[in-house]
């Protein structure tokens, strides 16, 4: 017996067991529980992979320094990058073997999901057949009908977990240290890649429209896993990100409300500032403004004194 065969097998006496729980539904139920378990008995690989990434994290600011420092001299930047790999013990594919080691898993499942065995694909999901695939299920009763509604569903879920992926991926995007420019110590291709990794989350949704409906609930499963998975082990990381744009929002907030109330010493220090001393040509000025406004002071005084004295003088 194949090893699908022996799976098929498996996944069939599980949804037996779990029948009079869900009815038409087990079957369905047993391919979402038997991915949950499998997902949990990989997820010590799936530590391992987050240790190396972020050991390669922590290495990235002396990894840009070095770049940076030796941008012209790409044997000098090969050497010291291998001399800062050999004294930290980390490795430039640190993480990536236990990702590679979960593979062959995931495709035996894959396959196991999409031909079936043990009668998987015979069963139902919601009046769905497991076998059946959306272009079917469009045939049936259109987008809205029975079994199109179930495929929304999925792909609803998919759609949620891609636009959250996403989100996360250009957010660590944006906080990663910037290669300097001229370096290249980066393996060729990887800034290309690391665009496009954040777009990647939405195939699903094209994977889910043309395998068979056991094989999409597979890979809403494991997506939704894997973005749980994900948030779990690298939320160190992100809360330290999050920290960093706090701290950045206070500081410029602080400087803002460090200037504003600035503004009232300086008025006050301007006020209790003492005046300068008017120069000589202001004292000239002042000094002919007096002599004329005395000089007019005196002759309202003389014509009033002539006014009075001829009111006086007897006709």
């Amino acid at each position: 017996m194949s090893v699908f065969g022996f799976l098929g097998d498996a996944l069939a006496h599980g949804a037996a067991a779990i029948d009079p729980l869900f009815g038409a539904a087990a079957t369905a139920v047993a391919i979402v529980l038997f991915t949950l378990g499998v997902r949990a008995a990989l997820h010590p690989l799936a530590r391992a992979a987050a240790r190396g990434e972020k050991a390669r994290a922590a290495l990235a600011p002396q990894i840009t320094e070095l770049q940076r420092k030796h941008r012209n001299h790409p044997e000098r930047l090969q050497k010291a990058m291998t001399d800062l790999y050999a004294k930290t013990g980390a490795s430039p594919l640190a993480g990536c073997l236990p990702t590679l080691l979960q593979l062959p898993v995931f495709f035996v499942m894959y396959h196991l999901f999409s031909t079936g065995g043990g009668g998987l694909l015979d069963h139902t999901l919601l009046g769905a057949p497991l076998g059946g695939r959306w272009v079917e299920a469009l045939a049936e009763g259109g987008v809205f009908g029975r079994h199109g509604l179930v495929y929304l569903a999925l792909f609803a879920l998919i759609a949620a977990v891609a636009t959250w992926n996403y989100r996360r991926a250009r957010a660590a995007m944006a906080t990663a240290p910037k290669p300097a420019a001229g370096g290249n110590g980066a393996l060729p291709g990887m800034g290309g890649m690391a665009k496009l990794m954040p777009l990647l989350s939405f195939g699903t949704l094209i994977t889910v429209a043309v395998v068979p409906l056991a094989a999409g609930l597979y890979m809403v499963t494991t997506t939704t896993w894997t973005a749980c998975e994900r948030a779990l082990l690298h939320r160190d990381r992100e809360g330290k990100a999050e920290g960093k744009g706090a701290d950045e929002v206070a500081a410029r907030a602080a400087g803002e409300a460090d200037a504003v109330d600035g503004e009232a010493p300086a008025q006050e220090a301007a006020a209790d500032a003492p005046r300068p001393k008017p120069s000589s040509l202001h004292r000239r000025s002042l000094k002919n403004q007096s002599r004329a406004a005395r000089q007019r002071a005196a002759r309202t005084r003389a014509r009033a004194v002539a006014s009075d004295t001829s009111r006086s003088t007897p006709q």
